[in-house]
């Protein structure tokens, strides 16, 4: 598999070097009128079926950049297929690419974003684009590459995870402190406090669990519950959603792992209180609107029924 340019070099490539100014032309679009500048012209095309990969930087006129594909783990990448018929200026860009191009244009912003610029941008914004294409790849190196940049980015964000866990037990244990609660903490990172204990046998994965919740942030800010007078207390109430408990197969990756870890520890009747670390509820990623990254969560909850 080939091995890509180190960021240096990229960033090389993004930005163009002054020593390549004699060399430098200039092109127009047929479609928009995009007039782009070649800081560096590359010669290989990719074959069809190859994917060409490039990295983006897009920014205003003030230089306040919107979007790098530097700052994220994959770069940007596109298939190559001479039968694509180009539907804007853009399109004319990105599909004639060659490796080794590098190529900076400015444009409007409803051209560079086809119309669907993101606020508070208006259409006549000016958009400056730097684009340099660095490598192809054949569909198995691409899947090789793919799979080599995930595993590498799932063991920086483990070890994202082993800090914040540590970080954020100081917070949940100030917290704990605040409340008065006697919680307990699982070797994983969990707090929990069982207010009630339940009956029967100890509960294994795989058991079917009947759950009612509430979910609150740490500052007390409710995202969801399964009951409806707690949801209208909160004024979150939906008429057309169903509150009820939720069912959950403990133990098997169906719920966040906080949840699966705290759930372990319950029997039918039990009621408890999960404080839940951000990376064993969702993390980096959070959860739409209400739950935000890195949220630590509290979460009341009783057992109502359990089916094994």
């Amino acid at each position: 598999m080939k091995n890509t340019k180190s960021l240096v070099a990229l960033l090389a490539l993004l930005t163009g070097a002054s020593t390549m100014s004699s060399c430098q032309k200039s092109k127009v679009t047929e479609k928009d009128g995009i007039e782009y500048t070649y800081i560096k012209e590359g010669s290989e095309k990719a074959p069809n079926g190859d994917f060409l990969l490039y990295n983006l930087e897009i920014s205003t006129a003030s230089d306040s950049v919107i979007y790098s594909t530097l700052t994220q783990p994959f770069p940007g990448y596109l298939m190559a297929n001479d039968s694509i018929t180009p539907q804007n200026g853009m399109d004319e860009i990105f599909l004639n690419l060659k490796k080794g191009d590098s190529i900076n244009f400015e444009a409007p912003a409803k051209i560079v974003f086809n119309g669907n610029q993101p606020a508070p941008l208006k259409e006549d914004d000016v958009i400056k684009v730097k684009l340099g294409a660095y490598d192809v790849k054949t569909e198995a190196e691409m899947q090789a590459f793919y799979e080599e940049v995930m595993k590498k980015e799932q063991e920086k964000s483990a070890e994202r995870a082993k800090a914040l866990l540590v970080e954020e037990a100081k917070t949940i244990e100030a917290y704990v402190a605040e409340k008065g609660l006697n919680a307990q903490k699982t070797e994983n990172g969990l707090y929990y406090v069982i207010e009630k204990e339940g009956t029967g046998d100890a509960t294994t994965p795989g058991t079917t669990m009947y759950v009612n919740y509430a979910g609150y942030l740490l500052n007390g800010t409710l995202f969801d519950t399964s009951l409806p007078e707690i949801a209208k207390a909160n004024n979150i109430f939906s008429e057309g959603r169903p509150y009820e408990p939720l069912p959950v197969n403990v133990g098997m990756g169906q719920v966040i792992p906080g949840w699966d870890e705290g759930l372990m520890l319950l029997k039918k009747g039990s009621k408890a209180k999960f404080i839940i670390p951000s990376p064993l509820a969702y993390g980096e990623n959070g959860a739409g609107a209400l739950i935000p990254a890195n949220s630590i969560l509290v979460f009341d909850v009783e057992v109502t029924d359990v089916q094994k």
